[in-house]
């Protein structure tokens, strides 16, 4: 497992999304209220940290995996989880033809991976298992926790910085005040978004280095980049808000641009994965 200093990517996002939070807040009401929207951003964080695997698991419409019924995803979860010296989390499957998967929960005791059933059905077992590794190793560096407090906290900016339009104290100075609430959101945006790609490459080296099979990864991101094509899933609120934690953006590639994709280029993780089988450093 390398270190990719996710502790300091985690405070400066807190950091910096809160800080946005609280200048919506003043640009709303002044000084007198920018305690309040603090404590709003520290009560989403706290809710989000404690509800993070059950928001997710119920937006794709998830129930338990009979181990009975997904012996090979059992088999696999448990080997990684032995070899890594984590607890095993639960495990979902989603009635969805889309081929995807996410792990989810805010440490590695208390946290569930799931998988479609459309990416149960295109992979063969080895390229499952650099899936789940990848999905493992966000729960090990406490990814899951990462993302789903920015994307929660990323919504109350956008929903605040509505307010701030219309009822925002323009008096002091209308420019500023006008200019914060269109900008925050985009801003808070933009920090969600580069740490979920930032995420995504660490879990794919991790995952691979868990596993020791780069190639296997890289041929399972391959058929999961055609599958979403041919399947993608309707970007209604509750699939946007988790598909930052899926391993391939769920979305067609029309609904979604480069800039605010939370996953980076799929060619490019795939060469990532290349040169990492070949033995070359990745930074």
């Amino acid at each position: 497992m390398h270190n990719h200093f996710n502790g300091l990517k985690t405070a400066a996002l807190f950091g910096g999304i809160i800080g946005l939070l609280v200048l919506v807040g003043y640009a709303i009401g002044g000084a007198r209220y920018v305690w309040v929207f603090a404590l709003l951003g520290v009560g989403m964080t706290a809710y989000s940290y404690w509800n993070s695997d059950k928001l997710a698991i119920r937006s794709m419409r998830a129930q338990p995996a009979d181990p009975q019924q997904y012996p090979q995803m059992y088999r696999i979860v448990q080997e990684l989880s032995q070899r890594a010296g984590q607890p095993m989390p639960r495990l979902y499957v989603s009635p969805t033809a889309a081929p995807n998967a996410f792990a989810t929960g805010r440490n590695p005791a208390n946290a569930a991976v799931c998988c479609t059933e459309g990416i149960l059905q295109i992979l063969d077992e080895r390229e499952l298992r650099g899936v789940l590794g990848h999905e493992l190793m966000h729960v090990y560096n406490r990814d899951i926790l990462t993302g789903s407090i920015a994307a929660a906290i990323a919504g109350v900016i956008s929903s605040v910085a509505s307010i701030a339009l219309w009822f925002g104290d323009r008096d002091r100075n209308p420019i500023a005040a006008i200019a914060i609430a269109l900008l925050a959101p985009i801003a808070a945006m933009v920090i969600q978004m580069s740490i979920s790609r930032t995420r995504e490459y660490d879990a794919d080296e991790d995952g691979a280095a868990l596993t020791g099979d780069p190639l296997a990864l890289a041929s399972a991101l391959r058929k999961l980049e055609r599958g979403v094509q041919a399947a993608p899933l309707e970007p209604t609120p509750q699939v946007q808000n988790a598909s930052h934690m899926m391993i391939a953006n769920p979305f067609r590639a029309a609904d979604v641009s480069k800039l605010l994709s939370t996953h980076p280029p799929m060619a490019e993780r795939i060469a990532r994965l290349e040169r990492m089988a070949g033995g070359h450093h990745l930074r």
